[in-house]
């Protein structure tokens, strides 16, 4: 699977506050794939993969929004029991930390993705495009 770009936004933690940015987003035409949001005491970490990622920068930045951006691995995985855990244990295996992960939908196939933060994306992409790629075959 694609090594992909995330999107990490800081945001005060109050009601509307992430309904605001992901309206933005979706005026905009951007879709968002998979997000995690982490509460703070005064503050909301959101990380996200979108669609469009450029365009996406574009509406962040328009808006006032500060953003960091960073390479995830994300993986399509199979629907069915044991398959988070077949492609987090061959990152594992490969000695790659696994420092965060959260889920999502691929839009254009409907397809559950998995997004991992990882102490290695090059290597993990790859694993986790094989393991994708045998368990579609088996």
């Amino acid at each position: 699977m694609p090594i992909t770009q995330e999107l990490t936004i800081r945001m005060e933690n109050r009601p509307g506050s992430l309904g605001k940015v992901c309206r933005e987003l979706a005026d905009n035409d951007v879709n968002i794939m998979a997000f995690q949001s982490i509460p703070g005491q005064n503050t909301l970490l959101v990380c996200m993969v979108v669609d469009k990622p450029e365009a996406a920068k574009t509406v962040l930045d328009r808006e006032g929004i500060t953003f960091t951006e960073v390479e995830v691995a994300e993986a399509r995985l199979q629907y069915g029991p044991g398959e988070l855990a077949r492609a987090a244990s061959k990152l594992g295996e490969a000695n790659i930390n696994i420092n965060y992960a959260y889920s999502g939908v691929e839009p254009s196939t409907h397809a559950a993705i998995a997004i991992f933060g990882v102490t290695d994306v090059g290597r993990a992409a790859d694993m986790l495009d094989h393991t994708a790629t045998t368990a579609a075959g088996a």
